[in-house]
């Protein structure tokens, strides 16, 4: 394949979800819950947790006051919470998903405009983007960045603004039915590569098992697939 044709077959940006899609940090989060509900005598469920994978950290914050029945303040949830998890990415033994590292690489490497749109806050990404090494991504969007998280557009919406590309020519990555919905209301289509949650079907988005094995082309025929009535 020629690079002119290579080139109309490629995404214009790929937008990456971070816990769950580049790192499995969902352990993390969940180890971090049940250790707070365990300081304050409260009852937390993996079910619990689970409910919560991509949700706006204040919204999960919320969520976790009211379930545990804490004295506490969302925002004293959300600070312990970030604290754990951000020092693992900083000091912990990182679990990469499957492809992903690669992925980053290979569009890197094709010339792809990339972004990281995650519910984390910034203290919690900037340690991982230090770990994948180089500056593979354009823009980041943070929890603690936008006023809507997701499911909300916003954030996919701001990514794309931020790289300065149209969102219906973008390729999202996302682990979570929170992330897909809000990644899919932006415009994106979405690669869907569940994690510890199902994710439902749905319009704008195609579901693999791994991103291994997977190059940035492939990412690019997903639109090209959308936009053809004859493959539907």
């Amino acid at each position: 394949m020629t690079t002119d044709v290579h080139r109309t077959t490629l995404p214009d940006a790929v937008l990456w979800d971070l816990d769950g899609t580049i790192v499995d940090t969902e352990p993390v989060w969940l180890g971090a819950e049940h250790a707070l509900a365990a300081r304050y005598g409260a009852s937390w469920s993996e079910e619990d947790g689970l409910a919560l994978v991509g949700s706006d950290l204040m919204e999960a914050g919320r969520e976790i006051k009211r379930r545990m029945g804490l004295d506490l303040s969302a925002e004293d949830i959300v600070d312990a919470l970030v604290g754990e998890v951000a020092h693992y990415m900083r000091h912990g033994e990182i679990a990469w998903r499957p492809g992903a590292r690669e992925m980053i690489a290979a569009l890197s490497e094709a010339g792809v405009p990339q972004a990281l749109v995650t519910m984390s806050y910034a203290v919690v990404a900037e340690p991982m983007i230090a770990r994948l090494g180089g500056s593979p991504f354009g823009a980041v969007v943070t929890g603690d960045t936008v006023t809507n998280g997701k499911p909300h557009p916003e954030p996919y919406l701001a990514a794309a603004a931020a790289l300065g590309v149209d969102p219906s020519r973008c390729v999202a990555i996302e682990d979570s039915n929170t992330g897909t919905r809000s990644a899919a209301a932006a415009g994106c289509h979405v690669l869907v590569v569940p994690n510890l949650v199902p994710v439902d079907e749905g319009e704008r988005r195609t579901h693999a098992s791994t991103l291994a094995g997977l190059a940035p082309v492939d990412l690019g025929l997903l639109l090209e697939a959308e936009s053809d009535p004859q493959s539907r």
